[in-house]
């Protein structure tokens, strides 16, 4: 990554940090994960910004490596969406769609995930009023206890199979809950479920590897696997190999100073000098999505040396010991690295209780952004 990549404009001076995206990682990762699927196509899950990192960005990227099937979570972001995709791809709604959606979803061309009787029906309601057939995807809860038809709803559906004759029914779906524990028994005993409905319903095409899926092996990829975080390079167990990291996030300083022993750092006072300690303020803060947690025991680092935050993290700022390296080597304007070859999302996650998902969706719109590759 040359440092021309990594400079911000002039325009993005105030900035409190740098967010790097690798599009050519995140490309890499979805071919990957295409291999390993062969022959089940693989979508594209860019929800929630696409894990954060930028929909429109991503969804282009994707359009060019051969992805032709997408996933969000609502019916905004498939309509913002929609117009990067090329004809006959599919962009669908995993939440499904909220009474008075439906119109405003068949005029876009997007297909809803149908998650209960009630969808379905308002679903077959609209193409009978229409006289067409309009496409779906039908998600059947094969033990999540979340989205889905229940059980008896399984039942009632395949009593009255008429209703989904009446509808272009692209897929059947389930998702699961434990797939980055390989060895979890969940796996499998959702793997039964999810059969035994198909076979229920007599639905020939389905979809029910997410990316942790996909590295448990054939039995869970069927027709269609929806990975999300393993295309932007989080982990997603022990079973998982071949991802390539994704994003590199830097923090710029705003000031440096030299605070004599007893002085006291940051709210609360949590954190009191026992020596002389020079100390950088970071212009990145738990506003910026930058865990109010790691304080006192996150670090951030430069030249391969770690340097601790010092106090606590506060909403725009946060400070580190940066006694560590020479004098001279940081001045007001460097950056530092927060996220990148020292450290990963997953990284920050396991010191702070989350997941890294967690961490890359919290990152907010204040960072000076830049895609490379």
């Amino acid at each position: 990554m040359s440092a021309a990549c990594l400079a911000c404009d002039d325009h993005d001076l105030d900035a409190g940090g740098l967010l790097v995206i690798d599009l050519a990682a995140i490309e890499a990762n979805y071919r990957h994960l295409v291999g390993l699927a062969a022959p089940a196509h693989v979508a594209g899950v860019v929800k929630a910004d696409a894990y954060g990192l930028g929909a429109v960005a991503v969804t282009e990227r994707l359009v060019a490596a051969g992805c032709r099937h997408f996933f969000v979570a609502e019916l905004s972001e498939a309509l913002e969406l929609r117009p990067l995709l090329p004809e006959g791809a599919v962009i669908a709604v995993l939440n499904g769609l909220a009474p008075g959606a439906n119109a405003a979803a068949a005029d876009a061309g997007i297909v809803p995930v149908a998650n209960s009787l009630t969808q379905l029906r308002a679903w077959a309601a609209l193409a009978a009023e229409r006289c067409t057939r309009l496409s779906t995807i039908l998600q059947v809860d094969s033990g999540m206890s979340r989205l889905g038809l229940s059980p008896a709803e399984v039942d009632e559906l395949a009593a009255s199979p008429e209703l989904l004759r009446s509808l272009d029914l692209l897929f059947i779906m389930s998702h699961l809950a434990c797939a980055d524990e390989p060895l979890h028994p969940a796996n499998r005993a959702q793997l039964a479920a999810f059969i035994a409905a198909k076979a229920k319903l007599g639905i020939e095409r389905a979809s029910f590897a997410n990316s942790a899926g996909i590295f448990l092996g054939k039995d869970y990829h069927f027709d269609l696997c929806r990975p999300g975080a393993s295309v932007y390079g989080l982990g997603v167990g022990p079973a998982a190999y071949g991802i390539r990291p994704v994003v590199r996030l830097e923090a710029r300083i705003s000031q440096l100073r030299t605070i004599p022993p007893s002085a006291s750092v940051g709210y609360g006072y949590t954190f009191t000098a026992d020596r002389e300690m020079r100390l950088a303020t970071l212009s990145i803060g738990y506003a910026d999505g930058w865990p109010r947690a790691l304080g006192q025991i996150g670090a951030a680092w430069v030249d391969g040396v770690r340097l601790p935050f010092t106090g606590r993290i506060s909403m725009d700022s946060c400070t580190i010991d940066v006694g560590a390296l020479p004098h001279g080597r940081l001045r007001p304007g460097s950056l530092v690295e927060l996220l990148g070859p020292h450290q990963s999302a997953d990284d920050i996650a396991r010191l702070t209780g989350t997941i890294g998902y967690e961490i890359l969706t919290r990152l907010g719109r204040r960072y000076c952004r830049r895609y490379v590759g």
